[in-house]
């Protein structure tokens, strides 16, 4: 269980998914129908990709249908979070607080223990993240109820820890990433889809919510993908390297996506985000000698 450097790059490629697709759930106009769009339309990829890889083991299932449910209190925080709060503030929280309680959880519940200068490495990217997120331009951007988005930001933190642990010891379980992928994302999506809509069961919200999901289902599709590929990478590299490592390289996505802000949305960088993406790097750094 070794962090090298081709799983490195393939992380942080997965990273760059990730803040893409959180930045087409953040820009669209209905957050929680895109969030239940981008995730069940999950089955085009998982039903052919299972007929290739055959079904998961019987001891990975436990932990699908697990996960599986963790997921539903995800996306739950998740559109709550993007609802309330500019992503420049929620992002950086929900995913910079997370690898410090994987880290602090994996030894006793999955038995791994990360070297001192490894540990060093989770204290910086997770540090490195929340300056990020916490820069006066972020706070300055972020509009709605503050407090809620925060809120929703540090439950999504720990929902995310706990679902990390459970997928890292599940893939393991299975023995194959690709067959535990696509099972999970078979069913990832379809009970939250099911939540939306039953909250939208009137007539009239029904018919709205299907018109807005046909407008958009080409855009979900790209998100989906990056969606399938960014957890993919991580769910590979778990059976790899240490959970607690990946889970903390995955998080420099909060990175990628201030530059997105920055190149496209014009959105100011300045002295404090560079202090974070300084910080961030040397724990990457840390992570990869440790």
């Amino acid at each position: 269980m070794t962090l090298t450097g081709p799983i490195v790059l393939a992380v942080l490629f997965g990273a760059l998914l990730h803040a893409s697709w959180n930045a087409l759930i953040k820009s669209a106009p209905d957050k929680s129908l895109d969030t239940a769009l981008i995730h069940s339309l999950g089955f085009v990829v998982a039903v052919p990709l299972l007929s290739i890889t055959g079904l998961p083991p019987p001891a990975a299932w436990p932990y699908i249908i697990t996960s599986t449910l963790v997921h539903i209190g995800y996306y739950i925080a998740l559109a709550g979070a993007y609802k309330h709060g500019d992503l420049s503030l929620t992002y950086p929280l929900m995913r910079g607080c997370a690898p410090l309680l994987v880290a602090l959880s994996s030894h006793a519940v999955i038995g791994e223990a990360i070297s001192p200068v490894a540990w060093g490495g989770v204290a910086a990217i997770c540090t490195g993240v929340i300056l990020l997120g916490l820069s006066p331009a972020s706070l300055h951007a972020a509009d709605g109820h503050r407090g809620k988005a925060v809120r929703y930001a540090l439950s999504n933190a720990a929902i995310i820890a706990v679902y990390t642990i459970v997928d890292g010891l599940g893939v393991r379980a299975s023995g194959n990433p690709a067959a535990y992928l696509a099972a999970l994302f078979l069913f990832d999506g379809i009970p939250y889809m099911l939540l939306v809509m039953w909250r939208r069961r009137g007539a009239g919200q029904g018919r709205a919510a299907l018109a807005y999901m046909a407008g958009r289902w080409k855009i979900a599709c790209i998100g989906m993908l990056a969606s399938v590929g960014s957890y993919g990478i991580a769910l590979w590299a778990m059976t790899r390297a240490p959970v607690a490592a990946v889970a903390a390289l995955r998080e420099t996505s909060v990175l990628f996506a201030a530059v997105i802000g920055t190149l496209w949305l014009r959105e100011a960088f300045g002295r404090h985000r560079a202090a974070g993406t300084a910080v961030l790097v040397a724990g990457v750094i840390a992570l990869r000698f440790g």
